[in-house]
């Protein structure tokens, strides 16, 4: 894929414009981008999720004027509703924030998602930088008899963490949802034998670098709609690894609990959250229990 990367931007009075003077990655001649499946659909959908991410948005403050953001797109139907979310927010919203998409290629199995000219071109479509990182883990995560995810998922977000930096980004967005709040917490319960789960907005680096979750009040189910309506040409085999994993173990308990409680999830949630505002009028943090 032919491209040219986008240099390090820093942030300025006028960040979106300054983006914009970016190269993103071209569209490969003869490429055309699939229309979505269901515009119409799509954008209904996208109102009422954008309703869910602006709740968000209000309780955690996790976007600000002069923001550059860094979204970590894997190329999943998470990654890329996020990614678009954000990018209708930054049209309409009231924070004047800019985007630029990372994109980690990595030698290891890396589960279904979009093909890489496909996201070059979308991106470059609605104008978002894009940069593509390879990485090398597989000798590490094929020799380990455990963890494999672990290692998998360090090594990518070391290399967007490097990312964030070198393009001068003061934060970086994961597109995880309600769903991975319920499975992290019951997990941390099961195998660490603690109280604790994802957090909506966290700070590194002695905050010079802010971690956002916004869709972290969007579920799973509610996701999948929208990715099918924006016509997110996602294929391939799932990770073997991910199949056999912990948090598969415990998706599946959830979704068996749904069952019998449609809001199992949704109640999980609300109670990590007042666990973590109780904790904070003593000035407790939950990581530190």
């Amino acid at each position: 894929m032919t491209c040219v990367k986008p240099e390090a931007v820093g942030r300025g009075a006028d960040p979106g414009a300054e983006l914009r003077r970016l190269l993103p990655y071209g569209i490969i001649p003869g490429m055309s981008l699939p229309s979505a499946a269901s515009p119409e659909r799509a954008d209904r959908l996208a109102y009422y999720l954008l309703k869910a991410l602006n709740k968000g948005q209000r309780r955690y403050r996790l976007l600000a004027d002069g923001d550059l953001i860094l979204a970590a797109v894997s190329g999943g139907k998470d990654s890329l509703t996020m990614l678009d979310l954000l990018e209708r927010r930054r049209r309409t919203g009231q924070e004047r924030f800019s985007l630029i998409a990372a994109h980690i290629v990595s030698d290891y199995h890396c589960g279904r998602k979009v093909p890489d000219d496909w996201l070059g071109a979308w991106c470059a479509e609605k104008g978002i930088p894009l940069v593509m990182e390879p990485v090398e883990v597989a000798e590490d995560v094929t020799a380990a008899e455990r963890s494999r995810c672990f290692l998998c998922a360090r090594g990518r977000r070391r290399a967007l963490f490097e990312i964030a930096d070198r393009m001068g980004c003061n934060k970086l967005a994961f597109g995880h949802h309600a769903d991975d709040v319920a499975e992290t917490t019951l997990m941390n319960l099961f195998y660490s034998g603690r109280i604790d789960s994802i957090d909506p907005k966290a700070d590194f680096f002695e905050g010079r670098l802010t971690v956002i979750r916004p869709l972290i009040l969007i579920e799973e189910r509610d996701i999948v709609p929208y990715a099918q309506a924006s016509g997110f040409p996602i294929a391939g085999e799932s990770c073997p690894d991910g199949d056999l994993s912990r948090r598969a173990f415990v998706k599946g308990l959830l979704r068996q609990a749904e069952r019998e409680h449609h809001g199992i999830k949704r109640s999980m949630y609300h109670a990590m959250d007042r666990y973590r505002h109780a904790l904070a009028r003593i000035g407790r943090d939950p990581k530190s229990i």
